[in-house]
């Protein structure tokens, strides 16, 4: 029998490939058809990917080609699979890009916890409010929130707001600074039990679907370490500069060189704008003038000098910084006071870091993160 391309077309139309609507011939999939005596090769191109729609696609041509043209046909099936290229999505435009309206995004970090690093990150932002600037923190310890006891907003839930016909996020004001953090979303004895990409998620919420507003700086209070948040952060948001927070002590200071090293990774490239030395002296009220250096002596000053990166100032070791934060009133906003100058110094020192790090170096970029092999492997995108 003398096979016909024809009478295959024809039997092709009975076949739909799964995923489409119309029969593979109206649709294209059918590329080419060449005959060579009793044997068929069909060039066919399909766009579902999965090998369960590839086979049953075969099975149903060798089938139909069988049953109407020739039984004795000896065909070969060539499937090539074409899937459309994933469309972008809203959340994949707006990661990694620049908020609109805010300036700069400060992350302040620690590689050990229990350094102060909430503490530093509280008082620093309401001074930078005090100073005139527009702030917002984003409380990033997913693990451990601790800003909206430090602002009294402990009991606060944020509401949902219409900005430009999609809700959003209203972050809770306190002294001047706007705040978002996953502790106004949990219980106070609730613990926070997730893996890396449920966290990364709520991160993304709280950065992305928030009404942010227009802001001089957003700082962002990181978990301690150099770990998975800290990756999904840099991944989402092209940081500014970020801020070390260390005590003096050795433990915490080579914890704090590594998160110094995390930021200066050829990968990540995100400028540190310096270290905080916090916990520094102890002063006893009664002795003024006296300084106890319980946990050492400007070990994180030594260590800024060690790295090259610039030191921000000392912050010492007062009971009223603790008591202010427990009773949601940060330090630095009782006036008159040393620890309100040391607040303002390093505040200021910050500031002119940022200025200075804006004119000399172009805007630092998002990072892509991908896995391979269990560890994960971090480039610019």
């Amino acid at each position: 029998m003398k096979l016909d391309k024809k009478d295959i077309l024809k039997a092709l139309e009975n076949i739909t490939v799964p995923g489409e609507g119309q029969n593979m011939v109206e649709s294209g999939a059918v590329k080419n058809i060449m005959i060579f005596g009793d044997e068929v090769v069909v060039d066919l191109t399909i766009s579902n990917p999965s090998l369960q729609a590839r086979k049953k696609t075969e099975v149903e041509i060798l089938k139909i080609i069988h049953e109407q043209v020739y039984n004795k046909a000896k065909i070969t099936v060539n499937v090539k699979v074409d899937a459309p290229a994933k469309p972008k999505t809203k959340a994949n435009e707006i990661k990694g890009k620049p908020i609109p309206g805010i300036n700069n995004i400060i992350a302040v970090a620690s590689g050990k916890g229990g350094v102060g690093k909430s503490t530093v990150t509280a008082n620093l932002a309401v001074t930078l409010a005090k100073m005139g600037f527009k702030v917002g923190l984003l409380d990033a310890d997913i693990y451990g929130p601790s800003m909206p006891i430090m602002f009294d907003v402990a009991l606060e839930k944020p509401l949902a707001v219409n900005i430009e016909g999609k809700s959003k996020m209203k972050p809770i004001e306190s002294y001047g600074v706007k705040m978002l953090s996953i502790g106004f979303f949990t219980q106070p004895n609730q613990a926070v039990i997730w893996r890396g990409p449920m966290a990364a998620k709520a991160l993304n919420q709280m950065i992305f679907d928030a009404h942010w507003g227009e802001l001089d700086f957003l700082l962002l209070d990181l978990p301690p370490g150099t770990g998975d948040i800290h990756l999904s952060i840099m991944q989402s948001l092209p940081i500014t500069g970020a801020v070390v927070v260390s005590t003096p002590q050795e433990v915490a200071l080579a914890d704090a060189r590594k998160g110094v090293a995390m930021f200066q990774q050829d990968s990540i490239n995100v400028p540190v704008l310096g270290i905080v030395e916090n916990m520094a002296y102890f002063t006893p009220e009664e002795l003024p003038n006296n300084k106890y250096y319980i946990f050492g002596k400007e070990g994180a000053k030594h260590l800024s000098e060690d790295l090259k990166v610039p030191f921000l100032g000392q912050i010492p070791l007062v009971q009223s910084i603790r008591e202010a934060g427990d009773v949601g009133r940060p330090a630095a906003l009782q006036t008159a006071t040393p620890i309100e100058s040391a607040f303002e110094e390093l505040t200021k020192n910050v500031v002119q870091e940022v200025v200075g790090r804006n004119k000399s170096l172009p805007p630092t970029e998002a990072i892509k993160i991908t896995t391979m092999a269990g560890c994960s492997a971090v480039k610019k995108k």
